[in-house]
């Protein structure tokens, strides 16, 4: 563990910052003879300054490095762009350079096409679509399952149906939304979220999670996993426990709960995302409870001031934009809207969702069904025990499994490339990034501030 690692917001003494990861990465580094390193999601962001020494260090021993992405910080996280700036990373160019480095020993791996499609075009083989191991694993022992459904009560304090959502519990996450199909398609069920918060800035919304589930007695378990209990099943037991999986995020690399809904043979319900779910297709994975919006009746939740807190958090976002790219960014949908009008749930702030969900079921639900026709079978599915599952599709085994991971990877590392490369194409791949990434459709004002 090196502690000049971990996210800058975490260090004591930022202005020496750069020299101290220097030092540790020459510690670790400083061998004669050629060496792999493989750098996960350094671009989330949290600490560039690493990602540029360390390029800088294995570039100076003769290194290759393979920059594993799986998130990127220009994608609804502009909140870390000061915090970059404090850390000495002063223009977008120089982010550019440190994210897409255009070293000759780099590679630069995702885990989905669409990154790997822009990734490619800027620079060719030293980039490649690197999908997440996904395996099959045996189920869990009937002993195992019983356990876990004994845990899963004693958690919940009654003998319910359980509906899992097993995530972090982050904004993106979208959590709000999963309880709210939770509470229309199974009334009687209890949503229990698996993870916890994994860092400061998501305090808030938890904290209005839990607040809100408080007061209105509503049944939703939040991070049943977060504390050290021994006794505690696996996520994969507890997969096995549960009657129905949810997976409502808004922003993914991978989406590894459909892999782990199909493999634990447990029906799931799911929010398609356009990244995620062509990769999936492609995998040979179907998913018929996907669905793309739940759209929200406007009289359900207070329009005038949703409007003007949108307009509020927008402003506020928008100025963490650097002066000259903020012209590129389009307003979320429902300030493109000039009257109220059904709007997907997760474009509303939290504040918003809290609303809709603190209306009675019946009213809520005699508000949306008609705005949201499928909802109607898969709670009819829902009541009856008829949700369907996706069967393990035999391909995916050939597209996830460990030798096909080892063979791409050893293939993106051994393949030979220019030389030089033209830094000017790291800026050209940022900007392809931020013209997508800054889309309508792409912009979710519950991402627009830790607290929304």
């Amino acid at each position: 563990m090196e502690p000049t690692f971990r996210y800058v917001a975490e260090q004591s003494a930022t202005e020496t910052l750069a020299r101290r990861i220097r030092h540790a990465a020459e510690r670790l580094l400083a061998s004669a003879e050629p060496a792999l390193v493989w750098a996960h999601n350094l671009s989330v962001g949290r600490n560039l300054v690493l990602a540029r020494e360390l390029i800088r260090v294995c570039d100076l021993h003769g290194h290759t490095i393979v920059l594993h992405q799986h998130d990127w910080w220009f994608d609804n996280r502009w909140r870390r762009w000061p915090e970059m700036r404090r850390s000495g990373i002063r223009t977008m160019r120089e982010a550019a350079w440190i994210t897409f480095p255009s070293k000759p020993r780099v590679r630069i791996a995702t885990i989905n096409r669409a990154d790997a499609s822009v990734l490619q075009r800027h620079f060719g083989k030293r980039a490649a679509w690197l999908p997440n191991l996904a395996k099959r694993t045996p189920a869990p022992s009937i002993a195992r399952i019983r356990a876990a459904r004994a845990w899963l009560r004693e958690v919940v304090g009654d003998d319910v149906p359980v509906w899992l959502l097993p995530s972090r519990l982050l904004r993106r996450k979208n959590i709000a939304e999963a309880l709210l199909l939770t509470r229309w398609l199974r009334p009687d069920a209890a949503l229990v979220v698996t993870g916890g918060v994994s860092s400061a800035d998501e305090s808030s919304y938890a904290n209005y999670l839990a607040a809100a589930a408080r007061r209105h007695d509503w049944r939703l378990h939040l991070g049943v996993l977060a504390n050290d209990d021994q006794r505690q099943p696996s996520v994969r037991q507890l997969l096995a426990a549960s009657e129905c999986v949810l997976f409502t995020s808004v922003q993914e690399g991978f989406g590894l709960p459909f892999v782990e809904a199909a493999d634990a043979a447990r029906p799931l319900i799911a929010r398609r995302l356009p990244n995620v779910s062509s990769d999936l297709a492609k995998f040979g994975f179907r998913f018929p409870q996907s669905y793309d919006e739940v759209l929200i009746a406007p009289g359900l939740f207070s329009w005038m001031q949703e409007y003007a807190r949108q307009h509020r958090l927008f402003r506020e976002w928008k100025a963490h934009l650097p002066r000259a790219r903020r012209n590129w960014v389009k307003p979320p949908a429902l300030l493109a809207l000039e009257t109220p009008h059904p709007i997907p749930f997760s474009r509303l702030t939290v504040t918003a969702q809290l609303e809709v969900l603190a209306r009675p079921v019946a009213e809520s639900w005699a508000a949306c069904a008609l705005l949201n026709p499928w909802l109607c079978a898969w709670q009819q599915r829902a009541s009856t025990g008829c949700l369907r599952v996706t069967p393990w599709p035999a391909s995916a085994n050939s597209w996830l499994s460990g030798p096909t991971y080892a063979r791409h990877f050893a293939a993106l590392v051994r393949r030979k490339t220019p030389d030089g490369a033209n830094p000017d194409n790291a800026v050209a791949a940022q900007e392809d990034f931020l013209r997508s990434k800054w889309r309508t459709t792409e912009l979710f004002p519950l991402l627009f501030s830790t607290n929304t």
